[in-house]
């Protein structure tokens, strides 16, 4: 069983900044696995902000994260980070981490909400203007 735990999210202020950190419980090793970030808002799908590969090499970001996103993972914490900068009201949205067991390309792999197995119960982030 895998279980993922996000937390840092909250209320902020527009041009703020935000870290959002997920904690990972697996019986399998932290580095096998693809993580992720997406968010949701009311009356919307799923969307793909930000991924990383199993070895850390590989990113994915949206067109919206590009530039503002930075996306890390820390294997011997079982943690992955979204630091997100320069938020603005769009942004608002529940955050949830994902995991895939794959080692496949992360631009293929992580952006389809679909295709995930496992995810954290979210995090809620607004940006108030």
């Amino acid at each position: 069983q895998v279980q993922l735990v996000e937390s840092g999210g909250g209320v902020v202020q527009a041009g703020d900044s935000l870290r959002l950190s997920c904690v990972v419980s697996s019986g399998r090793d932290f580095s096998d696995y693809a993580m992720g970030w997406f968010r949701q808002t009311p009356g919307k799908e799923r969307e793909a902000v930000a991924a990383v590969s199993w070895s850390g090499r590989e990113k994915y970001y949206s067109d919206s994260a590009k530039g503002r996103f930075a996306i890390s993972r820390e294997d011997a914490k079982k943690t992955v980070y979204l630091q997100m900068n320069n938020l603005n009201p769009e942004d608002t949205a529940i955050y949830f981490c994902a995991a895939k067991f794959n080692y496949g390309d992360v631009h293929l792999i992580m952006t389809d909400a679909d295709t995930i197995r496992y995810w954290g119960p979210g995090t809620q982030v607004t940006v108030q203007s």
